[in-house]
């Protein structure tokens, strides 16, 4: 090769190694550093595609889980309301049959109709409990809040045939794509005025139904009967059987909130195993291999001080020219 001054191919050739080590040490800084194995879409533009979607899903089926999670909030407060229901309705059952006995005389028995009816206002007043705004409860003609649904349900008595009645509820859907084929549950919102309707007044010669709560159709043919908010106005208007009636209705409407509790945990545990599974899908395409990466690294490191000692040796080579010129 000639002896050359304006030209050195040596020495192009050493910084242009440098410089391409120089970069790759710079990458293996920036991944050590930040812990992504994919900084920017030039590193892998697959795979940032797949994980960048991935991210999103999880981050979506975190969101779910949490309304999952309120869903099971929303049913185990309603599961407490109606436990209180059952405590007031069996101790109204009680007072009925203590009403019975031959020793108590008249006085006896307002007493007694006294705490029946201030239990009965109890029985109005959780009809109207809520969870964040939205009604535990629902009554026969109304429309939920919240964008509920209606539907006929059916019961069947223990001795009797099935019974239709209206029933409410919340979609709660369980798919991070919000599609309803995908998962779905409903939550119940117990129909209180059906559970506890007790029918028609016994003795009275009323054709009307009523509730313990009052909130039945309780205006014809029972202004004896009823006080003028429509409540029992005596303990013996009501026979013990239909308090049974009514405490089969509560065991089964607690049943089926059960049923819907135990589904949804469920459905959240198996979120939860997807979430983690996305996750670890999720790092294994973006994380750093800190092990592999330090070790290129290393490499790059010895590469670039290599590349920058023979690219000074490079730039002495026209020298020689001078000495031949001297």
């Amino acid at each position: 090769m000639p002896i050359v001054v304006n030209s050195n191919a040596s020495a192009t050739s050493a910084s242009f190694n440098l410089s391409r080590a120089n970069d790759s040490l710079r990458s293996s800084l920036e991944r050590l550093s930040s812990g992504k194995r994919i900084n920017g879409s030039g590193d892998d533009a697959g795979g940032m595609a797949v994980a960048y979607k991935l991210e999103s899903q999880s981050s979506r089926t975190s969101a779910m889980i949490q309304n999952t999670q309120n869903g099971l909030s929303f049913l185990q407060v309603q599961d407490g309301a109606m436990e209180t229901v059952g405590k007031v309705v069996n101790r109204m059952a009680e007072l009925r049959v203590m009403a019975d006995d031959v020793t108590k005389n008249s006085s006896d028995i307002e007493n007694y109709s006294k705490e029946f009816i201030e239990l009965q206002i109890q029985l109005k007043q959780m009809k109207e409990q809520k969870f964040n705004g939205i009604s535990l409860f629902a009554q026969t003609g109304h429309t939920l809040n919240g964008g509920g649904s209606k539907e006929t349900g059916q019961y069947t008595p223990s001795n009797a045939n099935p019974i239709s009645y209206e029933k409410f509820g919340h979609q709660l859907l369980t798919s991070p794509d919000g599609l309803s084929n995908e998962g779905s549950i409903s939550l119940n919102v117990i129909n209180l005025e059906f559970v506890l309707s007790i029918g028609t007044l016994s003795g009275t010669g009323s054709g009307s139904d009523v509730d313990l709560g009052g909130l039945g159709n309780t205006g014809a043919g029972g202004g004896t009967q009823l006080t003028a908010q429509g409540y029992v106005s005596s303990i013996l208007h009501v026979a013990v059987s239909q308090f049974t009636a009514v405490i089969e209705k509560i065991a089964d409407a607690r049943a089926e909130n059960g049923a819907e509790q135990n589904r949804v945990m469920q459905a959240m545990e198996l979120l939860q195993t997807n979430l983690t599974n996305m996750e670890a899908a999720h790092g294994r395409i973006v994380d750093t291999d800190v092990a592999h990466e330090s070790t290129k690294y290393a490499r790059h490191n010895v590469l670039v001080q290599a590349g920058a000692a023979m690219t000074a040796q490079a730039n002495q080579l026209t020298n020689v020219a001078l000495q031949l010129i001297g």
